[in-house]
């Protein structure tokens, strides 16, 4: 099944997503600052989500990756 059609799956899609923008935001701020808008912008907005609710995103991941472990 694919992960679009999975809602689990979705979450974790985007869960990866974010704690993935947000690091490479914190390692080269450069790549992701240029894109604000248009659809490279999906990226920069995720590193800012990630930055401002970092405690719900952790949280998120933690409860994500214990579900994970469980099943």
């Amino acid at each position: 099944m694919s992960a679009i059609f999975n809602f689990e799956s979705l979450l974790l899609i985007i869960l990866l997503l974010i704690c993935t923008c947000t690091y490479v935001r914190a390692q080269a701020p450069s790549l992701l600052d240029g894109n604000k808008t248009g659809v490279l912008g999906l990226f920069w907005k995720a590193a800012r989500i990630g930055e401002r609710l970092s405690p719900y995103v952790s949280l998120a991941c933690i409860i994500m990756g214990v579900k994970i472990m469980i099943s």
